[in-house]
């Protein structure tokens, strides 16, 4: 089975809609949620080729592939995450500053910050005396560099 295009997406679906239905997954690491193109193996063992016809990344809850009875959809394994949780806006402005200066990309969830787990992050945080914890969590979209030269 060759997908091209997303289905649908679990979240914007009625609860009665996916409980009707047998629920295979697709689990991806999130840096490959950025994949247009890509062999996959759902959680049952059954191969599918992802070639995505429109220009977007994958989303953990993407439907591939639904009909009366089944559902293929995309979830996200935990990545290793240092989750920031700064007291005020000075800190949330100095670690958000420190972390652009490095180009790492980051998410935003609530009032915590988060960044793949980087060890020079974490000294960095343990310097500047900022609140984090690091976990293993399911992120929702990839990290995603933003391109970017500071010469021309």
């Amino acid at each position: 089975m060759i997908i091209e295009k997303v289905v649908a997406n679990i979240a914007d679906m009625d609860k009665a809609e996916i409980e009707k239905r047998h629920i295979e997954k697709v689990y991806l690491e999130s840096a490959l949620l950025v994949k247009r193109i890509q062999r996959v193996k759902t959680d049952h063992g059954h191969e599918i080729g992802i070639r995505l016809k429109e220009q977007r990344d994958l989303l953990a809850g993407d439907i591939l592939f639904m009909d009366e009875k089944n559902l293929i959809m995309i979830d996200v394994l935990a990545d290793d995450l240092i989750v920031i949780s700064p007291r005020s806006l000075h800190e949330m402005g100095t670690i958000a500053h420190q972390l652009g200066n490095r180009h790492l990309p980051a998410q935003f969830e609530e009032s915590e910050m988060l960044v793949q787990y980087d060890y020079l992050v974490e000294e960095l945080l343990q310097e500047l005396q900022i609140p984090y914890k690091r976990e293993d969590r399911k992120v929702r979209q990839a990290f995603r560099h933003i391109g970017h030269s500071h010469g021309e």
